[in-house]
C-alpha cells in the first residue's frame, strides 16, 4: 500500500506472518532504494501496545503510520510489521513499525510473535528504538522487562554480534531529572543482560559487544504537545548520518548493500520463523551469493543484447577487425565495472568469485568471435605470404630466400595481428593458430617448391627428349659401325649439358645433397629410358629398316646414285654388301649396349647368317648346335635384350625372302639391258656373208648403177631406223622388238614417202614443218 506523499509506508510482514514480497519489491524500486549500497540505515521501533510507536515514528521521521485513536478506546492498531522511507533523513532511512508487545488481541500467540518480531528487528536494524513509560523504570514486572529479556535473548541466538544501537525512548517523562533515570535504567539493563542465558561462546561477553545502549526521554505527548515536538525535533537531528563515525550506528557491523536487502530480509524472516539458528555471516554469504548472481547474471544479459557487442560481432564474422581486442576488452571492462559498482559492497570473497564466474562466462561467450579472428588474420596472413612469394619467384629471386623472407614477415604479421586482438581479461593462447598457420605456409611452400622443381623437371625432360629422340632414330637409321659408341657419346653430352644447367636452375631452391644427387641421377635415368625406348621402338620395326638399308645400298651406287644394270655390274658382290649392311643394323638393334659390355653378338650373326656357318660343336658331345636357338643372348641381361637370336634368325629369312625380289630384278634387267645391245649377227656369220657375197659386191662395184640403187636403199634403211628408233625398240628384247617394229614398219614407210614427194614439189606439212 503507498500513501500519497514520499513515505511509501507499506506493510513488510502481516499479522499471520506473510513476508509481503512484493510490497517490498514495489517499495525499493518507487524509492530507488537499490542505488544506495551501503548509505542507508534501518530504523525499528519496539514497545507495548498502544504505547505510542507509530505516533514517535510519524513526527520522528515524518511518516504516515497509522495512529491509534484515543477517543475510540485502547486497542491494536499496527499488525505486523510496516516499513516507510523517512522523508528528509539523509542517508536514506527505513522506519519498521513493529506490532506491539503485551497486546491482547494475539492471546497465547503474542510471545511467540513478539520473539519472532524481535528477532527480525535485531538482525536487519541498525538502530532499535525501545518505547517504554517513564513510570516502568525499576519496577520488576513492568512491561518493558519481558521486552528487554525477549531482545537479548533473540540476540544470544546470533552467531555473532551486529553492534546493534539500543536507544531506550522513555515516555511521558516525570519531574525526576534525567540524570537520575538514566544511571537506573542502565544499571537494570545490566542485570537483565547477566540474567539472560548465554551460549558458551559468549559466556563473558559484553553488553557493549552486542548493543551500544543510548537513552533519552520525552514528555508527554498528550500533555506536553509542543514540548514534545521539539524535544522530538532535536531527536531527528541525531539521526542524520547516522551510519557515519560517531553517529548514532556508526560502529554497526555486517551491513547487507540495498540491492540484496530483500533477499536478506525475506531469507532472515524464513529463517526465524522456521524457529532455526540465525547465523549471520553465513547469512550474509548467502545473501551475496544469491544479489552478486543475481547482478552478473544481469551484466551477461545485458553484454549478449549490447548493440556495440553485436555489431563487432557481426564485423568480425565478415573480415579482420582492426583493434578487436581493444573493442572486446572495453566492452567486457564496462559490464564488469558496473558488476564491481554494484556488488562492491557484498562479502568480498563471494563478490570476487561472482566475478571472476561473470567473466570467464563473458569470456567463453565472445570466445567464438576471438577465434573467428584469428582465423581470418591466420587466413589473411597465409593470403599475403602466397601473393609474395609468388610476386618474388616471378621477379627472379630465389626460391629458399623467397620463403624465408616472406614466412618471417608473414609470421611477424600474424603476431602483430593477434597482440591487437588480445583481449586483456583473457589469457587465451593463439599457439594453436600460428602454428596451423606456419604449417600452412610450410605446406603452401612445399607444393609450390614441389610444382617449381616438376616443372624445372619437365622442362629439361622435354629438353632431353628433344636432344636424343631424333638423333638416336637417324643413328640407327644409319647403321653405321660405331652406332652405339655415337649413341653413348651423344647421351652423355646431352645429359651432361642438361644437368648442369638444372643445377644452375635450381641452385635458388638450396636442396639439399641428397635431394640434388636423386634429382641429377633422375634426370640421368630418364635420358637413359628415352634412348632405351627408342631403340625398342626402332627394334618393333627392324624387319623394315633392315629392307629399306638393302634397297638404298643395292639399288644406289658409292655417290648415291641410282644404278642402271647395263650389266657391267658385279650384282653377287653388290648384294652381299647391302645384305652386309643390313645385318649390322640387326645386330645393332639386337641388344641395348648403353654400357660398353663387350658382347659376341655381331660375330654371332655374321657367322650363323652370312658365312653360312650355322653350328659350332659341342664340347661335350661333339653335336653341332645352332648357336641361334636361344632365347638370351651371352653377356647380355635380359633387360638390355631386344631382339632374342631366334627372333634374329627369324627376321633374317623373312629379309631373305623379302629381298630376292630385288635382286632378281636386278638380275633380269641385266639380261635384257645385254639381249638390247647385241642384235647385230656373229662374227662368223659376218665373216661368212662376206666371203659367200664377194661376187656380188664386186659387181657392185663394176656396175654404179647398182651401187646407186645400194645407196638409195641404205639411205632409206637409215632414215627408216632413226624414225623407227629400231635400237631403242629391241631394248626390252627381240621378240618385243620384231612385233614393235612389224606394226610400225608400213606407217612408217608410208610417212616417209610422204615427206619426200612434199619436199619434191617444195610444199611443207604442218606436221613437217614441226618435225623439222
Amino acid at each position: 500500500m503507498k500513501e500519497e506523499d514520499d513515505c511509501w509506508c507499506t506493510q513488510l510482514i502481516d499479522e499471520k506472518g506473510n513476508f509481503n514480497v512484493d510490497g517490498l519489491h514495489s517499495f525499493i524500486t518507487s524509492t530507488n532504494f537499490s542505488h544506495c549500497a551501503l548509505s542507508y540505515a534501518v530504523v525499528s521501533v519496539m514497545g507495548p501496545q498502544s504505547s505510542g510507536k507509530s505516533t514517535l515514528l510519524n513526527h520522528l521521521f515524518h511518516t504516515n503510520f497509522r495512529e491509534m485513536d484515543a477517543f475510540k478506546g485502547r486497542f491494536q492498531t499496527t499488525k505486523g510489521i510496516w516499513i516507510a522511507k523517512c522523508v528528509g533523513i539523509e542517508p536514506f532511512t527505513i522506519a519498521m513499525d513493529l506490532e506491539g508487545t503485551d497486546g491482547r488481541e494475539r492471546g497465547e500467540d503474542d510471545t511467540a510473535f513478539e520473539k519472532q518480531s524481535a528477532l527480525f528487528a535485531l538482525a536487519i536494524s541498525d538502530v532499535v528504538l525501545i518505547n517504554m513509560w517513564c513510570h516502568d523504570i525499576g519496577r520488576e514486572h513492568a512491561a518493558n522487562i519481558p521486552l528487554l529479556k525477549t531482545v537479548f535473548q533473540a540476540m544470544m541466538r546470533l552467531f555473532s554480534p551486529r553492534k546493534t544501537t539500543l536507544l531506550f525512548v522513555i515516555r511521558d517523562k516525570t519531574k525526576t531529572p534525567f540524570e537520575h533515570l538514566e544511571p537506573i535504567l542502565r544499571d537494570d539493563i545490566q542485570k537483565i543482560w547477566d540474567a539472560v542465558p548465554k551460549p558458551q561462546a559468549h559466556k563473558n561477553t559484553p553488553l557493549s559487544e552486542f548493543f551500544n545502549v543510548e537513552v533519552t526521554a520525552l514528555s508527554s505527548y498528550e500533555d506536553k504537545e509542543d514540548k514534545f515536538i521539539t524535544e522530538v525535533a532535536q531527536l531527528r537531528k541525531r539521526f542524520f548520518h547516522s551510519i557515519s563515525p560517531g553517529g548514532l550506528a556508526g560502529d554497526r557491523r555486517g551491513a547487507v548493500p540495498a540491492s540484496g536487502f530483500s533477499i536478506s530480509a525475506q531469507n532472515i524472516w524464513k529463517v526465524i520463523r522456521e524457529n532455526k539458528d540465525l547465523d549471520l555471516p553465513a547469512h550474509k554469504v548467502m545473501v551475496a551469493t544469491v544479489r552478486c548472481e543475481e547482478i552478473a547474471d544481469e551484466k551477461f544479459s545485458r553484454l549478449c543484447s549490447d548493440k556495440v557487442w553485436l555489431a563487432l560481432e557481426k564485423a568480425v564474422q565478415q573480415g579482420p577487425v582492426r583493434g578487436f581486442g581493444e573493442k572486446l576488452s572495453s566492452i567486457i571492462d564496462a559490464y564488469l565495472s558496473q558488476y564491481d559498482a554494484e556488488a562492491m559492497f557484498f562479502d568480498e570473497g563471494v563478490r570476487n568469485a561472482k566475478r571472476q564466474h561473470l567473466q570467464s562466462k563473458a569470456l567463453d561467450f565472445v570466445f567464438p568471435a576471438y577465434t573467428t579472428m584469428l582465423g581470418h588474420l591466420r587466413s589473411k596472413a597465409l593470403d599475403s605470404f602466397k601473393i609474395n612469394l609468388e610476386q618474388s619467384l616471378n621477379s627472379g629471386k630465389g626460391f629458399a630466400a623467397a620463403v624465408r623472407m616472406w614466412t618471417r614477415s608473414s609470421m611477424l604479421e600474424f603476431d602483430k595481428a593477434c597482440a591487437d586482438a588480445a583481449v586483456r581479461q583473457a589469457s587465451w593462447d593463439a599457439s594453436r593458430v600460428r602454428d596451423k598457420l606456419r604449417r600452412d605456409i610450410d605446406s603452401h611452400a612445399m607444393s609450390v617448391r614441389n610444382a617449381k622443381l616438376s616443372a624445372i623437371m619437365n622442362n629439361f625432360e622435354e629438353q632431353l627428349a628433344k636432344a636424343l629422340v631424333n638423333p638416336v632414330e637417324c643413328i640407327f637409321e644409319t647403321g653405321e659401325k660405331d652406332t652405339w659408341p655415337s649413341i653413348r657419346k651423344l647421351l652423355k653430352r646431352e645429359t651432361e649439358a642438361v644437368v648442369s644447367e638444372f643445377l644452375s636452375s635450381v641452385s635458388g631452391f638450396e636442396l639439399d645433397e641428397e635431394t640434388t644427387e636423386r634429382m641429377q641421377q633422375s634426370l640421368r635415368d630418364y635420358a637413359r629410358k628415352l634412348v632405351e625406348n627408342k631403340a625398342r621402338d626402332e627394334a618393333g620395326k627392324i624387319l623394315i629398316l633392315m629392307k629399306d638399308r638393302f634397297s638404298t645400298v643395292f639399288n644406289h651406287d658409292n655417290n648415291s646414285i641410282p644404278r642402271v644394270w647395263s650389266g657391267k655390274e658385279d650384282i653377287k658382290v653388290i648384294t652381299q654388301e647391302a645384305r652386309t649392311v643390313s645385318l649390322n643394323l640387326l645386330s645393332d638393334m639386337a641388344a641395348i649396349r648403353l654400357d660398353e659390355r663387350p658382347d659376341q653378338i655381331d660375330s654371332i650373326l655374321r657367322s650363323a647368317l652370312m658365312d653360312g656357318t650355322v653350328s659350332v660343336a659341342s664340347s661335350s658331345r661333339g653335336v653341332s648346335t645352332d648357336p641361334l636357338a636361344s632365347s638370351t643372348w651371352e653377356e647380355v641381361p635380359p633387360k638390355d635384350t631386344l631382339l632374342t637370336p631366334v627372333q634374329c634368325k627369324s627376321l633374317w629369312r623373312q629379309f631373305q625372302k623379302e629381298t630376292e625380289y630385288t635382286v632378281a630384278q636386278a638380275i633380269s634387267a641385266q639380261e635384257a639391258y645385254k639381249r638390247s645391245n647385241n642384235w647385230l649377227p656373229p662374227a662368223w656369220a659376218i665373216l661368212a656373208m662376206v666371203v659367200l657375197g664377194f661376187n656380188e659386191f664386186m659387181l657392185l662395184l663394176k656396175n654404179p648403177l647398182y651401187l646407186l640403187v645400194t645407196f638409195v636403199v641404205f639411205v632409206l634403211g637409215k632414215a627408216i631406223w632413226v624414225n623407227m628408233n629400231i635400237a631403242g625398240e629391241f631394248r626390252n628384247g627381240t621378240l618385243a622388238g620384231i612385233l614393235s617394229i612389224s606394226s610400225r614398219f608400213l606407217p612408217a614407210v608410208m610417212n616417209l614417202m610422204k615427206r619426200l614427194t612434199e619436199d619434191a614439189q617444195g610444199f611443207t606439212s604442218p606436221e613437217g614443218m614441226r618435225n623439222s
